[in-house]
């Protein structure tokens, strides 16, 4: 195992030199992120695994609604070069969709349904990405975009309840209610060191 500055310096140089990237960002000594075009995705991650970059560590999206765009971010990780790769790029947020990877990364099956569930990516390629994964019957927008309105969906789907501050006796026993309160009261006290 070499110096894991000298690894991040052997990725920048390797990507670098075959590809035109948008952007670098040496995050640390264990990371680096290359911004791509989308059709050189692929191209990217298949040299990465033919360099050892053999594992495929997460697949997501980051929604850029005012630049409206979805962006796709890989992370790919080599045991013998400890460095993790983000190959990241963005598509049109209208219609996102991106060829599937499951050529190059079959562990990439679970992660792009993942992705098309909760940010609403299309991954041609992959026969089962618009299968639902996580959330059972779920019948609106993907959840994780930004206009989505998780206040809004749980008052169409969910009956209004009021909650109270009443408490109950159990069969009998006595209420513990008191004894929290006092409870409360001491840890009011100590807070302001004893001082009411």
């Amino acid at each position: 195992m070499t110096n894991s500055m000298n690894n991040v310096e052997y990725v920048k140089t390797l990507v670098e030199t075959n590809f035109s990237v948008v952007a670098t960002d040496v995050v640390d000594q264990y990371q680096i992120s290359f911004d791509v075009v989308p059709s050189d995705v692929h191209r990217v991650l298949s040299l990465l695994k033919s360099e050892g970059w053999i594992q495929l560590s997460y697949l997501s999206a980051v929604d850029w609604i005012d630049d409206n765009e979805m962006q796709l971010v890989y992370i790919v990780f080599n045991w013998e070069k400890p460095v993790h790769i983000q190959v990241r790029t963005r598509l049109d947020r209208d219609k996102p969709s991106m060829q599937s990877i499951l050529p190059i990364y079959p562990g990439c099956k679970y992660y792009e349904r993942e992705c098309h569930e909760f940010f609403g990516v299309k991954f041609p390629g992959n026969p089962d990405y618009d299968k639902q994964l996580i959330l059972e019957q779920w019948d609106d927008m993907p959840p994780m975009r930004k206009d989505f309105d998780p206040q809004a969906y749980s008052a169409r789907k969910f009956p209004v309840r009021k909650y109270t501050n009443d408490f109950e006796q159990l069969e009998g026993q006595p209420s513990k209610q008191v004894k929290r309160e006092a409870r409360t009261e001491r840890i009011i006290k100590i807070g302001k060191g004893g001082k009411k």
